[in-house]
């Protein structure tokens, strides 16, 4: 295997890592709408994610920086074909960020809905556009001779990759219902263990017609594969979430998103960005890869650092380990 094809993998890998984790994350925000009753359920719920969410956002900076240096190619004509959404996507997690730290920082009633409304929007609209850049990529844009993107920004809204905003929305909310009901106690674990079999049979049910959607289009046996794993996971979890096994069922809907995440860079494989003007003009492992030179340090670099971050972030999740509940918020902050 060559070193390309390797950081093609570990991209995916990235990728893979950053849905998993900040996919739980978004759906917490957007439960805080969607299940939260009163404003001390709404900090019950922020304070799951809490210790954890600008670790998993490490995940994001570290593909998108692994991307650029392996891919440069790649990264050029995806950040500038897609400004727009990613610009959305970036103001959305700075604002998301600037919320959870100044929400509690003044009393007023105000001061703290317009923080709040601030997570539900900024949390919903990534993990939508998440799944329409990624139902772009899978299903090919316009990309001429030159390897530049020549579409506009209508045409990023096209069937498919809505449905792909829907899936990501959908399954991302669905995976954060199952990590609340994981992480809390009481009348929030209950209701949401309700709530993520209702989520969890609509992201059912969108996600199989864009997994078929997506074999039939650019599928082979090892998509396939992917496919069946990724809908088996996803009924399994909806089972053991039912059985009250919420760890269980966390662990199944990730297994969800792993499997979901790698049909889409299977089918792509050799392919980073395809052309739907002219297969000739995709962007491939082979033509938008750096040197062998700079794939060898960067191969290096990640051996010695990977194993750090993902020891230290592992230990992170240890210690926050512990279920919460209203009756853990203090007083002078639960309004």
């Amino acid at each position: 295997m060559e070193l390309h094809d390797v950081w093609f993998v570990l991209i995916a890998v990235l990728w893979t890592g950053y849905f998993f984790l900040e996919g739980f994350d978004f759906g917490v925000g957007v439960l805080t709408k969607l299940l939260a009753r009163n404003r001390l359920e709404k900090r019950v719920l922020i304070n799951t994610i809490g210790p954890v969410w600008d670790g998993n956002e490490v995940w994001l900076l570290t593909a998108g920086g692994a991307t650029f240096a392996a891919f440069p190619e790649w990264y050029a004509t995806l950040f500038s074909g897609f400004y727009l959404p990613l610009l959305v996507i970036l103001v959305c997690l700075i604002v998301r960020g600037v919320a959870f730290e100044y929400r509690v920082k003044r009393p007023e009633e105000n001061w703290q809905r317009n923080w709040e409304n601030a997570i539900f929007w900024t949390s919903l609209i990534p993990a939508f556009l998440w799944g329409v850049a990624f139902g772009n990529i899978a299903h090919g844009v316009k990309i001429d001779r030159n390897f530049e993107y020549v579409g506009s920004l209508w045409d990023l809204l096209n069937p498919y990759a809505l449905l792909g905003g829907l899936v990501t929305l959908t399954l991302f909310t669905f995976h954060g219902t199952v990590f609340t009901a994981l992480k809390t106690v009481g009348e929030i674990r209950e209701r949401a263990r309700k709530l993520a079999l209702k989520v969890g049979l609509v992201t059912a049910a969108l996600a199989v017609l864009f997994l078929l959607w997506t074999q039939i289009d650019s599928g082979d046996g090892k998509s396939l594969v992917a496919m069946v794993v990724a809908v088996a996971a996803l009924v399994a979890a909806l089972m053991a979430n039912q059985a009250g096994r919420e760890g269980w069922s966390f662990a199944l809907s990730g297994v969800t998103i792993v499997a979901a995440v790698a049909m889409l860079f299977l089918t792509l494989f050799p392919n980073v960005m395809p052309s739907s003007l002219n297969p000739d003009w995709s962007l491939t492992v082979t033509n938008a890869s750096s040197s062998a030179y700079t794939l060898k340090i960067m191969t290096w670099l990640a051996v010695i650092a990977t194993p750090v971050v993902m020891l230290y972030q592992g230990w992170t999740y240890w210690v926050f380990r512990k279920r919460i509940g209203t009756q853990h918020i203090a007083a002078d902050i639960a309004h």
